[in-house]
């Protein structure tokens, strides 16, 4: 496998824009850990992360985008990586096209055909 964390993180969000839940859910580990930007739950099972995504996908006008130069990737030993960065949801609520920033880190393992092991986003607070 010839695979860049960067490019783990562009294919991820490519199926979130184009809704390819299948493809989307092939990427997350069988004993991936998902900490859901849009639930206060811990999605720790396939079926779990499945109804997540199946839910957020059906959203009216739903994208999602990079913020520029927020990528930050760790290496670790034996083709771990650490990714964190920040994103920006966009989807209608009620007719009204949103937009939620979130933050997000990733614990990735490009060895694995699934390399996402872990995966944490959370929506950025207004106020402090």
């Amino acid at each position: 496998m010839n695979r860049t964390p960067e490019h783990v993180i562009a294919t991820w969000m490519g199926h979130i824009n184009k809704r390819e839940v299948e493809k989307l859910l092939a990427l997350y580990h069988e004993d991936a850990i998902l900490i859901p930007t849009f639930s206060n739950r811990l999605l720790n099972t396939p079926d779990k992360v499945r109804k997540y995504f199946e839910i957020l996908i059906g959203r009216d006008e739903l994208s999602i985008a990079l913020h520029e130069n927020t990528l930050n990737v760790q290496a670790m030993p034996s083709q771990l990586y650490a990714v964190c960065g920040i994103y920006c949801w966009r989807f209608a609520v009620e007719g009204e096209l949103l937009s939620f920033e979130a933050r997000f880190s990733l614990v990735l393992d490009l060895n694995q055909e699934a390399p996402i092991l872990q995966h944490h986003s959370s929506q950025i607070p207004r106020t402090l």
